[in-house]
């Protein structure tokens, strides 16, 4: 079932994500970050835990971020990283938001929903506050995509 995360589902969301960055596939997030920013995440849980997330960041008045899309591998090619990421999607229209981005290793799979590739330099300075966390900071190698609503 898809639905607005909780407070309880922070630590299951941190295991997931830790699982994935640990690989360098994507960026850690403590307790502190996950806590404060719970009302951006969306779960898949199959009522024995939670199988994905996403997140929807709002930047600024017409751009957010859809972050920290992870799916537990053994719960992948079932539809849940794109329900997640389509939950996002609606809200940020609903919101009346004008543009999406992402930076991820899995183009393909954000170009089902519409995102495009930009360059890099195309997203404003504000949206590499967290990529100074970054092992890989200052030589990402993620692409950059945007999603025009």
């Amino acid at each position: 079932m898809l639905r607005k995360a909780r407070i309880n589902d922070v630590k299951p969301i941190q295991k997931l994500l830790t699982h994935f960055a640990s690989r360098g596939e994507m960026l850690s997030r403590s307790l502190s970050e996950l806590y404060e920013s719970i009302r951006d995440f969306y779960v898949f849980d199959d009522g024995g835990g939670i199988l994905g997330t996403a997140a929807l960041h709002i930047v600024w008045d017409d751009l957010a971020e859809v972050r920290s899309v992870a799916v537990s591998e053994e719960a992948g090619r079932r539809g849940i990283g794109s329900q997640v990421v389509r939950a996002c999607i609606d809200e940020a229209r609903e919101l009346g938001l004008k543009r999406l981005f992402c930076l991820t290793y899995k183009p393909d799979f954000f170009a089902k929903f519409g995102f495009r590739l930009v360059d890099k330099s195309e997203l404003p300075h504000k949206v590499w506050g967290d990529c100074i966390k970054c092992v890989k900071f200052p030589d990402c190698d993620e692409n950059a995509m945007i999603l025009d609503l």
